[in-house]
């Protein structure tokens, strides 16, 4: 079942990625610079330095990187079952990337962290064949709030933003996900706006994803019936 896997991977992810892992135990493999996913559904150049305390966690599904000064990236690689390519089928991409990213990864977010909210949503048609960019804010939910300014004990923890880029490629759905890091380091003086924040971010989304290799996609493709149970959905 696809909804417990994302569970797991974007509740636990958010509380563990600090842990400097060695690479023994990681689910993929590390060649030099470059991690490759243990599904072989993907490869990526690491986007950490492990001079600068860079880290690489992981799942059989997402992968995280994560410095000691203002890197957290996540890529999260999903095999679709029937399901999913029953609901993408008959929803079309645009909806089916909304319905995704509302029903599993912002749901999850919201269990992690009380008052999640989402800030701003995109549908880039010319990117991946058609991607959803979006914005969240996450109250106490940022990776480097030990790094934060606080003005008193008191102080409520800050609310972190991250942008997030879903895409379908080769069966795949893909979730990445960035924290804007000098947001929460910055303190007062920080002054971005919430559109140069979305813009700093999408651009950060689209570099990550830019240094993605994807698997080739199989030779044939099965044929789609819907999954028992699974019925169109209502116009």
């Amino acid at each position: 079942m696809l909804r417990p896997t994302l569970a797991v991977a974007f509740a636990l992810l958010c509380v563990t990625t600090r842990a400097q892992n060695p690479e023994s135990s990681l689910a993929g493999e590390v060649q030099g610079r470059t991690y490759i996913s243990p599904t072989g559904a993907f490869k990526v150049t690491i986007p950490v330095l492990p001079e600068l305390g860079g880290s690489v966690t992981d799942t059989p599904n997402v992968v995280t990187f994560q410095d000691e000064f203002n890197t957290h990236v996540s890529i999260a690689a999903f095999a679709q079952d029937a399901t999913q390519h029953w609901e993408m089928t008959t929803r079309g991409l645009k909806d089916y990337l909304i319905y995704f990213f509302t029903n599993f990864v912002l749901s999850d977010f919201k269990q992690a962290f009380k008052g999640t909210q989402i800030e701003s949503a995109k549908f880039v048609p010319g990117l991946y064949d058609g991607s959803l960019i979006t914005s969240i804010l996450l109250p106490g939910g940022s990776m480097f709030a030990d790094k934060a300014p606080r003005f008193s004990e008191d102080s409520p923890p800050p609310v972190a933003k991250r942008g997030n880029l879903l895409f379908v490629k080769n069966g795949h759905i893909f979730v990445l996900s960035v924290e804007l890091a000098e947001k929460v380091l910055e303190g007062t003086a920080y002054k971005k706006t919430v559109a140069e924040e979305d813009e700093i971010l999408r651009q950060r989304l689209t570099d990550v994803a830019g240094k993605i290799q994807f698997t080739r996609p199989p030779a044939t493709t099965p044929a789609l019936t819907p999954p028992p149970g699974i019925a169109a959905p209502k116009k």
